[in-house]
This record gives structure tokens, sequence and C-alpha cells, in this order.
């Protein structure tokens, strides 16, 4: 009866420490999807961060084009204008002006 008490405790020591082993397995693992869980929202809240500088950044390079462009617009057009007084005043005393660039003949044709 000794022997069959001690082989009893045995098989039961041996179920507990199998238990044991895989409730540390299921905490373990709970443990990960937890953090795998709660860093979710945090990478989310850093990726719409750095997607919000990124599109302040863009915004503010689309202003400073613009507003290159209108200047680059304008001083094309005062240029135009002061090409055409001159070549005015070219043919007004008698001198032919040379022929513009293929682009500027362009441009004088489709207006693009």
């Amino acid at each position: 009866m000794a022997a069959f008490g001690t082989v009893g405790m045995v098989v039961a020591g041996l179920f507990a420490a199998r238990a044991t082993t895989r409730a540390a397995a299921a905490t373990a693992e709970a443990t990960q999807a937890a953090a795998r869980v709660s860093v979710g929202p945090n990478e989310r809240a850093e990726d719409r961060a750095a997607f919000e500088a990124i599109k302040s950044e863009l915004r503010a390079e689309l202003v400073v084009t613009r507003e290159e462009v209108r200047g680059l617009r304008s001083l094309v057009r005062a240029f135009a204008w002061y090409v055409g007084e001159l070549t005015m005043q070219m043919r007004g005393a008698g001198i032919e002006p040379p022929a513009p660039p293929a682009r500027v003949d362009e441009y004088n044709r489709t207006g693009v």
C-alpha cells in the first residue's frame, strides 16, 4: 500500500509539473499577446504623427513652390514686355531684330 501511495504521489507530481509547465507557457503566450495588442495603438499613433509631420512639411513646401512659380511667371511676363518694347524700338529705327528662339516662337504660336 505504501508503494501504491508513493507511485500515486510520483504520478500526481508529474501531472502537476506538466500542468505548471503548460500554465507557464499559456501565461507567457498571453503576456506576449497583450504586449502585441498594447503596442499596436502606440505604433499607429506614431505612424499618424509621422504622417502629419510629413503632410505639414509638404504643404509648406507647396506654398513656397507656388510663390516661386508666381514670381517666375511675373518675371517672364515683365521680361517679355521689355523685349517686346525693345523689338518695337529696333524696328522703329529700321533695325530688324534677330529671330526669337524656337521655344519662344512655339509659345507665341500655341500659348503653351
